[in-house]
């Protein structure tokens, strides 16, 4: 929307193309109308401090406006390189958490392998051992088993060779022995068993 003293400008402008003439002999000269023409000046001339003011207004509203456009702008910026601070710290401490974390699963895990290597050491340790104790345990049962059948093998054999020779002269005490006839004498008898005794 185009202010009242850019009208006025454009009635003179439009008169002066439109409305005037040019003097007889001449194409610079016009012949006008003193009183119109005075007339639109005089209201340019009342127009122009109003408008001088409004654009003088609106210069310092668009100077307020640009003041505060700036400021939210300028507060924009500084929240946003809080945030980024902010971010970037957490980012760095983030990075710091990670890198403890890591470091600590990286010592946990070679303690835990440390730890493991020690237990599989021990154990095939103690495996050695509890088959070396074994071995000993059943070395000296050999050896006992082993005596003690040979002592038992031997007094077996005398055993043996005693019953044999008790046998041998039951059967030859038989062997010699005269069953007599039913109704014999009975001191024949007891002669007889006299003699067999050993």
């Amino acid at each position: 929307m185009s202010s009242r003293i850019e009208q006025i400008i454009e009635e003179i402008e439009e008169y002066i193309d439109r409305d005037c003439k040019y003097q007889p002999l001449s194409t610079t000269k016009i012949i006008v109308n003193k009183e119109h023409l005075e007339e639109l000046l005089r209201e340019l001339r009342l127009k122009t401090p109003d408008e001088i003011k409004r654009y003088q207004k609106i210069i310092a509203n668009r100077d307020a406006i640009l003041a505060d456009a700036q400021a939210k702008a300028d507060a924009m910026i500084a929240d946003a390189q809080v945030q980024t601070n902010e971010l970037v710290s957490e980012h760095e401490i983030m990075q710091q958490a990670y890198s403890q974390a890591n470091e600590i699963v990286t010592q946990a895990t070679g303690q835990a392998q440390e730890i493991l290597d020690n237990a599989t050491l021990d154990a095939n340790n103690i495996r050695v051992s509890a088959i070396q104790y074994t071995d000993d345990l059943l070395a000296n049962a050999e050896s006992i088993i082993g005596h003690t059948l040979d002592s038992y093998t031997t007094k077996y054999d005398g055993l043996i060779n005693s019953l044999q020779e008790c046998y041998d002269v039951v059967r030859t005490n038989r062997s010699e022995l005269e069953i007599p006839a039913a109704g014999g004498d009975e001191v024949d008898r007891s002669m007889e068993m006299d003699r067999l005794q050993f």
